[in-house]
């Protein structure tokens, strides 16, 4: 939040509201100007469900994607020793990118994008639907697409992000330096 506080250049205060299961944080901001930009660009209100296409010119969609992997995506990493005792050598590092939505519309134009920008391409899961009768959609990325996906996103060093998400990435990419050291 005291990124975006910074980006717009506002001295909005930062509030904090609770549901059932957690705490969220939020700046209300005023601007009629920037809400109609951000309508006309394609991003509605109860956006879980209505989006489509966002209007990002392509300059700038790996900084608009950093920002959708912030807010609606998540990156894992973990040792995958499911066939070790197989072979003691069969033992990967994993790692998978995720983006989610409730909007087939949007995933279907993210993953295009992607490809057109990053060319890489993940593949595109539809859970069945929950309670509310909404199936939610993912879009994942292995680990070879997920690390230039990644790289991409993440080309500097000094880009506003959410450093908890990109720690995760800056872990796993120092525990592969070491582990190919080692060979």
């Amino acid at each position: 939040m005291n990124n975006l506080r910074k980006i717009l250049g506002t001295t909005n205060s930062i509030g904090k509201t609770f549901n059932k299961r957690s705490e969220a944080y939020r700046i209300q901001i005023g601007s009629i100007e920037l809400y109609k930009w951000l309508i006309d660009i394609g991003l509605t209100p109860h956006k879980s469900l209505t989006i489509g296409p966002v209007k990002i010119p392509d300059k700038y969609f790996t900084d608009f994607l950093r920002g959708h992997l912030d807010g609606d995506g998540s990156i894992t990493t973990y040792l995958d020793k499911f066939n070790a005792n197989k072979k003691s050598k069969y033992v990967y590092r994993r790692l998978w990118v995720r983006f989610i939505s409730g909007s087939q519309k949007h995933m279907v134009w993210l993953q295009q994008e992607i490809i057109k920008n990053i060319r890489v391409c993940g593949r595109l899961h539809i859970t069945k639907p929950n309670s509310s009768g909404h199936s939610i959609y993912v879009l994942k990325f292995a680990k070879k697409d997920s690390i230039k996906l990644l790289n991409g996103i993440y080309y500097s060093d000094h880009l506003p992000c959410l450093s908890r998400k990109r720690a995760i990435y800056e872990k796993f990419k120092l525990t592969e330096q070491a582990a190919k050291a080692l060979l």
